[in-house]
């Protein structure tokens, strides 16, 4: 099979990177120096190139070469018809434990980021060492790397954990039609994108703490003549971790270039995003100053324009979204609200303690690999993944009841209408602005949202401060258009420090995971959990307990008809599921139960909580004739793991007067 001619020069650059990495040449260089001096003798004798060969042959040297020389075998017909191959376009979240060589496509470029261990972790230096079987808390990392995600094997925290994994990064062109083609010398040095490290520590109740966050230049290794280089990476702490760092030597494979060019390339790349930081700070006071003019009271209002992300670097707002389509792991606008909603909210602690709000917008991947942010974080994905659906969507910064400082989503109608979205319930509201003209018996909306004040918007493009006398926002008109209510930032100013590929702005956003939990097993698994814990806690006040799983299973359906209405907003199945239960109790018989809703999994968490409901603690401690009990769980899964846990309580019983 003939291949075309850019195929063939790909090959053979691929060919002589292989050689370079084994130093062919220093090789050949003393099979020939031995050759030469057996062959000074009596009988002296010109050497032809058949006696060199077959000296390389008797040395081994060939049979090494092309033993660690692996291409993929393709059918031949299949090669000939098939599409180029494209990028790596989603990533699936899949438990491998185990690194095992594997055969690569010979027309792409890879970079393999090998992790040998972690150092310096002093938090754990007196932790002792995990007996085999102990729950324990542990360590683990994440990578993100030009829409490619992957995570090492959690390990044991320790103050020098066992992190060793190797990561084969798949390095292809940007542009429609150029992902099959293998990037060249001067393509990889323009590619600015880092390898971002996040490092999450799990304790043994599963939550989850985000460690560090790292942006890694890998072009590092282009400028070295081996090909490869092994550094220690520092990871300073993040937040109430800020107070240790630690180290993790790396090693990186690849291609070589001349280290002239690329420290060139990095001071250029360092200038000019000092400059576009520089004139955008500039064109941000003069705005500012412009804003202040119009009103004085303008100095109170919450209009942010920038915001310390978790490492605590000043960025634009705008930076935080993007565009986001999820592929088919979420089908609708709704749902992505309902994903979002169950990414658990945690404030960043203030250090020191206090009752102060500490500033930290996380990066999207920190903020996935986490589970958990405060509600910029939730805002800021929800943003992105409704922008993604076609909507014309803004962040909203402002306040809600008490002046308590929140953000949440707009979206604009192209019928004008005004939809809010609260980004930590999934809940929508329609906006309908009070009009403060309208004669005093004239009929008003009554405002249906929490939100009182609103400073300013923004979204991946654009960025609007509310300049109306009120910034209450009930009295809101959002009508961008109209230069006397909202004053915009340039959009090219915007541009020049957020648009995607600026090496001002944050790297790309990382693909969202297909989630890789059984929901059926995780429901038994539950299920058993609580049907003990229930059993256990009757047993200790003297009373027996008795099953029945038909009426456990017929609740299947009531939490099924909960979650649904949670992602659509609308409410059925709830007549089926009363029919049900009307012939599953006998006549004389009084039914009782108690649905509830979580975001985790933890047996015992959640039947402590459950307890706290006199409700439930009515139904779980049930004293009477022919008592029967039920519960059912149902674990409804989501991208990234994120759960939606149902669980409904339920029992029967005679009355008796």
């Amino acid at each position: 099979m003939s291949l075309p001619p850019e195929k063939a020069s790909e090959l053979k650059q691929i060919i002589h990177n292989h050689l370079l990495r084994m130093d062919i040449h220093g090789k050949i260089r003393e099979v020939l120096a031995e050759t030469v001096r057996d062959d000074q003798g009596p009988a002296h004798r010109s050497l032809s190139e058949a006696d060199f060969l077959r000296a390389l042959q008797r040395r081994g040297i060939i049979d090494d070469v092309m033993k660690d020389l692996h291409f993929t075998q393709v059918d031949q017909h299949f090669a000939e018809t098939r599409s180029p191959p494209k990028p790596a376009t989603h990533f699936v979240d899949k438990n491998i434990t185990k690194l095992e060589k594997t055969n690569i496509d010979p027309c792409r470029r890879y970079l393999y980021f090998q992790v040998l261990g972690g150092k310096a972790f002093l938090e754990h230096l007196q932790e002792p060492e995990p007996l085999p079987g102990q729950v324990c808390s542990t360590f683990t990392l994440y990578l993100h790397f030009r829409n490619q995600r992957f995570r090492s094997k959690p390990v044991p925290c320790a103050c020098e954990p066992d992190l060793k994994e190797g990561f084969l990064l798949e390095i292809h062109r940007d542009g429609v039609g150029e992902g099959s083609k293998m990037a060249d010398a001067t393509t990889l040095l323009s590619m600015c994108d880092p390898v971002h490290l996040v490092l999450i520590r799990t304790d043994t109740s599963s939550e989850t703490t985000l460690v560090s966050s790292y942006f890694l230049d890998w072009r590092t290794v282009l400028s070295l003549p081996s090909g490869k280089t092994c550094f220690a990476v520092e990871l300073m702490g993040v937040g109430e971790e800020g107070s240790f760092c630690c180290e993790i030597p790396l090693m990186q494979l690849y291609l070589t270039t001349d280290v002239t060019v690329f420290l060139t390339q990095q001071s250029l790349e360092r200038q000019r995003t000092a400059e576009k930081e520089r004139l955008f700070l500039v064109y941000a006071k003069q705005w500012w100053r412009e804003f202040l003019e119009i009103r004085p009271s303008h100095q109170s209002k919450m209009v942010k324009i920038f915001a310390q992300d978790e490492n605590g670097v000043n960025r634009p707002v705008c930076s935080y979204v993007r565009v986001l389509r999820a592929g088919r792991l979420l089908e609708s606008p709704r749902q992505a609200a309902r994903f979002v909603s169950l990414l658990a909210l945690e404030k960043a602690p203030v250090v020191g303690g206090g009752g102060g709000k500490q500033e930290q917008w996380c990066t999207l991947m920190a903020f996935l690999c986490r589970g958990k942010g405060d509600c910029e974080d939730h805002a800021t994905l929800l943003c992105s993944l409704l922008l993604g659906f076609g909507l014309d969507a803004y962040v909203c910064v402002g306040t809600k009841a008490k002046g308590t400082p929140h953000t949440w989503v707009l979206t604009r109608g192209t019928d004008g209408s005004i939809t809010f979205w609260e980004s930590l319930t999934a809940h929508r509201y329609l906006h309908q602005a009070i009009d403060p003209d309208a004669p005093p018996l004239a009929p008003q909306p009554k405002p249906s949202s929490p939100y009182r004040t609103v400073g300013c918007v923004f979204n991946h493009h654009t960025f609007l401060a509310n300049c109306q006398p009120s910034d209450a926002v009930e009295l809101c008109v959002f009508d961008f258009q109209n230069q006397s209510r909202w004053k915009a930032m340039s959009e090219e100013a915007l541009k020049s420090v957020c648009a995607p590929g600026s090496t001002t702005s944050l790297p790309p956003l990382p693909p969202i995971c297909a989630p890789s939990l059984d929901p059926a097993a995780a429901s038994n698994q539950l299920e058993l959990e609580m049907r003990y814990l229930v059993s256990e806690h009757r047993k200790d006040l003297d009373l027996a307990t008795v099953w029945d799983d038909h009426l456990s299973y017929l609740l299947s359906s009531a939490l099924s008809a909960y979650e649904l209405e949670r992602c659509t907003g609308i409410s059925c199945g709830n007549e089926e599921f009363q029919d049900a239960v009307r012939r599953a109790v006998p006549d004389g018989h009084t039914f009782k139960g108690f649905p509830i809703h979580f975001l985790h999994r933890n047996a015992r968490r959640a039947f402590a909580t459950c307890l706290r409901s006199p409700f439930c603690e009515e139904i779980v401690c049930c004293r009477g004739d022919h008592v029967r009990l039920a519960v059912r769980v149902r674990v409804f899964a989501y991208p990234e793991n994120a759960c939606a846990v149902w669980l409904m309580f339920a029992c029967k019983y005679r009355s008796v007067l």
